[in-house]
C-alpha cells in the first residue's frame, strides 16, 4: 500500500497537511476483456502500481503530492461486447472525475493529475482536464502510467506500431506485477496486419483517427502480440515507467501557465542585435 494514500489520512490531517502546492494524483484503470490471457483488472493493475510506486518516489525526492484509491470502473465500452467488463456510460463518467476534481479544491490543493492506465479514457479526461480548470481552479494533467520502450530481445518488433491492448507490453508489465494472473499458454500474436498498410489512419499519432470496438478486427478482443511477452520486457517497462511518471510529476511541480513579466519599474536590457 502506498505510505501516500490521501484516504488514510483524517479529516482534521487533510485540512493541516494538503495546500495550495499539494499535488493530488487520481490512477484511472479499467475492467474488461483483455483477451484469454489476461485479467480484466489488466489496467487497473497498471494504474494503481505505477501511480502509486510513483507518488512515493516523487515523495521521497521532496514532492508534496498524495494520491487517492483508483477508479476501477471507468469508460471502457469498447469491450461492452465482451463479458467481465464493466464500464461508466460518457456521462457518468464525466460527472464522476469532474467531481473528484470538486472535491480535491475543496480540500486546498492546487494541483490534481489523472495518473491513466486505460486508452479509453484519454479523449474523455482531456475533456475533463479544462471543465475542472474553469469550474474549481486547479491545475489539471494527465499522464500516462505504462511507458513505451523496446524490450530487451525485440519482443514487440513485430506489432507493427499495433500493440495496443493485450500485447506484447500489457502482458508482460503484468508478468511482472502478477505473474499468477497471466496464462501464456493462451498468449497469440493478434495482429491486425493490413492496418499496418494505412499510412493517415492510425490508432496513436496519425492525422486520421477512427471509432473502433476491440471485437472490429477479427481477434478475441487483442490487438498486438501477446506471445512475445516476458517478464524481463516487463521489468524493464517498469523501471521506465516509473521513471517516466516521477519525472513527469517533477515537472507538474513547477508548472506555471502565465507568463512571467518583470516588475512594475523594472528594466530590462534589449537583446542583443547580431549584425
Amino acid at each position: 500500500m502506498s505510505a501516500r494514500l490521501l484516504t488514510e489520512l483524517s479529516g482534521p490531517e487533510v485540512t493541516r497537511r494538503v495546500t495550495s502546492d499539494t499535488i493530488v494524483v487520481q490512477p484511472t484503470g479499467a475492467v474488461e476483456h483483455h483477451g484469454p490471457h489476461l485479467p480484466l483488472i489488466t489496467d487497473f493493475l497498471l494504474a494503481d502500481h505505477i501511480g502509486g510506486a510513483a507518488v512515493d518516489r516523487a515523495a521521497e525526492e521532496g514532492l508534496d503530492v498524495w494520491r487517492l484509491p483508483t477508479l476501477a470502473f471507468t469508460k471502457s465500452d469498447e469491450h461492452s461486447w465482451a463479458p467481465g467488463t464493466v464500464w461508466l456510460d460518457e456521462s457518468t463518467m464525466f460527472d464522476t472525475v469532474v467531481q473528484v476534481g470538486r472535491a480535491v479544491a475543496l480540500m486546498g490543493a492546487g494541483s490534481l493529475v489523472f495518473a491513466n492506465g486505460h486508452g479509453g479514457n484519454v479523449a474523455l479526461l482531456q475533456v475533463a482536464l479544462r471543465e475542472i480548470r474553469k469550474r474549481y481552479g486547479l491545475k489539471t494533467f494527465l499522464m500516462p502510467t505504462l511507458a513505451r520502450t523496446p524490450g530487451p530481445s525485440g519482443e514487440d518488433a513485430d506489432e507493427r506500431g499495433l500493440g495496443i491492448h493485450g500485447g506484447a507490453a500489457e502482458t508482460s508489465m503484468i508478468l511482472h506485477l502478477r505473474p499468477d494472473l497471466v496464462d501464456m499458454t493462451k498468449a497469440e500474436r493478434w495482429v491486425p496486419d493490413h492496418l499496418a498498410e494505412f499510412e493517415r489512419i492510425r490508432f496513436n499519432g496519425g492525422p486520421v483517427s477512427f471509432g473502433w470496438l476491440s471485437n472490429d478486427f477479427g481477434t478475441p478482443g487483442v490487438v498486438g502480440d501477446a506471445s512475445r511477452a516476458t517478464v524481463d520486457y516487463g521489468r524493464a517497462l517498469w523501471d521506465v515507467s516509473l521513471d517516466e511518471a516521477v519525472a513527469s510529476l517533477h515537472e507538474i511541480a513547477r508548472f506555471d501557465p502565465a507568463v512571467r513579466r518583470p516588475a512594475v519599474g523594472t528594466v530590462t536590457a534589449p537583446a542583443s542585435v547580431t549584425r
